[in-house]
């Protein structure tokens, strides 16, 4: 459904892309994910037609974002980090104009204008003023404008920015819902946004792609280092002393269970068996230890630690 290849841009000499290439597949909800500044809006403006790219291609649907750029509109729903609101129009009558602006049939346009604002939680607020919404309902009423006219790609550029704890899981509900039948691209820098709401990853940082996975198989695949909880029966003095002196650990602190260690090694399958080894040789008793799943947040950090020497 989306293509991109080799794509560039540059502004004055200064390349906020570095040719990155990545596809999305029809009906799949990617997450687009990197720090502030590593180029996700550039890309979400190139291929929804506001920007054009410096060099390479882009395609929605077959059609070529920057040659047949009104086709990829009509096919495209956008929600900027800023959604496009009129802030004195009531919320019924600002959706019916937006729905004037994407040529929605007259016919259709009153059922269309009920079925996005359904959608998005938005019927029982019909009636009342955009700009006297809580910010919340504002980017409610931002996704309500971008599926108005039934597009087949949503792209949506940090939707959930500057929202409260409650506000964010609403909003991520609604986006959950609006997946599906639709080809979801969400931009964000927040990693708990992709955890929740997307299927695949793709991680970019300064203009460059640094991973394209599933997130189960991104945490599997990535980390030389593990993260173990070791658990025993009793203690000693210096205990942290101790257990960072064993071979292969690389970090020893404390965990949130009485009498736990959370321990950060390397070695694999062979390091985990010195380390238990190790422990029952302290004579504190071992009474368990579990690997911790590597997070998305590993993940992040160690693929931008790695490939552009960021500080961890």
């Amino acid at each position: 459904m989306i293509q991109v290849d080799r794509l560039e841009k540059t502004y004055g000499g200064r390349a906020a892309l570095g040719g990155i290439s990545f596809h999305v597949a029809k009906g799949e909800v990617l997450g687009f994910l990197g720090p502030n500044g590593a180029g996700k809006t550039t890309t979400m403006k190139i291929l929804t037609g506001l920007i054009p790219a410096t060099a390479g291609k882009a395609s929605v649907a077959g059609f070529d974002v920057h040659e047949q750029s009104l086709e990829v509109r009509r096919r495209i729903g956008y929600l900027p980090e800023q959604p496009p609101l009129y802030r004195e129009m009531i919320v019924r009558d600002f959706l019916r104009f937006v729905g004037d602006l994407k040529g929605v049939p007259r016919g259709k346009k009153e059922a269309m204008v009920c079925r996005a604002m359904e959608q998005c939680g938005l019927t029982e607020v019909a009636g009342r003023i955009v700009g006297r919404l809580s910010k919340g309902y504002r980017q409610r009423v931002g996704l309500a404008q971008a599926v108005l006219h039934d597009p087949q790609v949503l792209i949506l550029d940090e939707p959930t920015v500057g929202l409260d704890p409650k506000q964010i899981v609403e909003i991520r509900s609604v986006i959950k819902g609006l997946g599906g039948e639709r080809t979801v691209i969400l931009s964000t820098h927040i990693l708990p946004e992709v955890t929740m709401t997307c299927e695949r990853v793709v991680i970019i940082s300064k203009g460059l792609i640094v991973a394209e996975d599933s997130i189960e198989n991104l945490t599997a695949r990535t980390g030389k280092r593990e993260k173990i909880i070791v658990t025993l029966a009793r203690e000693r003095d210096g205990m942290e002393t101790l257990l960072s002196r064993i071979p292969g650990v690389v970090e020893a602190r404390r965990a949130q269970a009485v009498r736990s260690w959370e321990i950060a090694m390397e070695g694999g399958p062979q390091g985990r068996e010195r380390l238990a080894e190790a422990v029952v040789g302290t004579g504190c008793g071992l009474i368990e230890m579990k690997a911790l799943s590597a997070s998305l947040e590993d993940v992040f950090l160690e693929l931008i630690t790695e490939e552009h020497g960021v500080a961890a």
